[in-house]
């Protein structure tokens, strides 16, 4: 596997931290957290006429043909950013296995709307392989009877379709995309940790067509969408941490006591030396759970997506709990900007499951999966 990025992701790249730097300024965010629910319209507008909405999403379809690598060039920058646009839940968990498996009147329905950022599609993957999915459905000739409750879906509250894994009680999965406003689900307004538009949802009878059904096997589809989740996530956490770190570098070298520099005490900089390790992991295992997606290489992929997500959730906690402390006293500050550093970092750690949750899945399927040095 080679590392460095082409020259078509550095553009990505570049693109995208000139959108969200020019736009999601720290206190634009603080704006939108307070009082434009969590979810900058201004900035979603601008990523689709920037063409980044579609970066993923293949050419046939009206994307950017950059896949999984393009999705996370784009989350590093917006994690940098730490704004509350819904990319992974549209992209990672909606858009792409919509793409990949949907039929094509599903297709031409909502990925249009999706690239050009007048639709929003929120998946709801949260529940891990092996456990109970929160949404039970019961057949009914073609059509799937569905109830339940989903805890918390990111950008539910502003969403026109949902993407939900549904169990049925024959035991098979379907995956569907559902519109928010069918009869039958309502949501709830969340304030969650990042303070990002999200929304609990509950599903009361609610009748899934055959044509809202994504074709093929739902359990398939389920844990197709959950690697790119993971490997998303990842790459949202690598950006908080890579900001988080600079900003703690600058603060240490300006900040004098006693005489001389924070940065030049033996502790502080050990600290911010094992910081800069654990975001280096969480670049090198996102890169490479990406180029294995990417390669059409999914049983390598899943145990790659995990140890990413891994890395995410114990390195990236260590990491933004490295940088605030740094920070001393104005760190627990929540008005100053590294304190939304570490409100992300802990977010991004716990969804899709804690690092102890991921760890005891990637240990179940470590008698079947390839060794994990066994990539390209």
């Amino acid at each position: 596997m080679d590392f460095a990025r082409t020259d078509e992701l550095e553009e990505v790249a570049g693109l995208a931290g000139q959108v969200f730097g020019s736009l999601a300024k720290p206190d634009r965010v603080a704006e939108v957290e307070a009082h434009e629910d969590g979810f900058d319209r201004t900035l979603w507008r601008a990523l689709a006429d920037a063409g980044l909405l579609g970066v993923a999403l293949p050419e046939q379809f009206g994307g950017g043909g950059q896949g999984v690598l393009g999705l996370v060039a784009v989350l590093e920058q917006q994690g940098k950013r730490v704004t509350a646009v819904p990319l992974w839940p549209v992209l990672a968990a909606a858009a792409l296995p919509l793409a990949h498996f949907g039929s094509d009147d599903q297709i031409e329905r909502w990925l249009p709307g999706v690239i050009d950022g007048r639709s929003i599609l929120a998946g709801a993957f949260e529940s891990a392989p092996g456990q109970d999915m929160p949404i039970q459905g019961t057949r009914k000739g073609d059509s799937v009877i569905a109830s339940g409750e989903i805890a918390a879906v990111p950008a539910a509250g502003v969403a026109d379709g949902i993407v939900v894994p549904v169990r049925c009680t024959d035991g098979s999965v379907v995956v569907a995309v559902v519109p928010i406003d069918t009869a039958g689900i309502t949501t709830a307004a969340l304030d969650v940790t990042t303070h990002e538009n999200t929304a609990a949802v509950h599903f009361g009878e609610v009748e899934i067509t055959a044509g809202q059904q994504l074709p093929g096997d739902g359990a398939e589809i389920a844990a197709w969408t959950r690697r790119r989740a993971r490997t998303a996530l990842s790459a949202l956490q690598l950006g908080v941490c890579e900001e988080a770190l600079r900003m703690t570098a600058a603060y240490t070298c300006e900040r004098v006591q006693f005489g001389r520099p924070l940065s030049t005490n033996q502790a502080v900089a050990v600290r911010a030396a094992d910081a800069y390790l654990d975001t280096e992991a969480i670049r090198l295992t996102t890169d490479r759970a990406a180029w294995l997606l990417d390669s059409g290489r999914e049983e390598e992929a899943e145990s790659a997506s995990l140890v990413a997500k891994w890395w995410a959730s114990r390195g990236g906690l260590r990491v933004v709990h490295a940088t605030q402390h740094l920070h001393g006293g104005i760190g627990a500050d929540v008005d100053y900007p590294i304190h939304r550093y570490f409100l992300w970092g802990r977010q991004n750690a716990f969804t899709l499951g804690s690092a102890d949750a991921v760890a005891a899945e990637l240990g179940d399927g470590l008698d079947t999966a390839p060794a994990i040095g066994a990539a390209g």
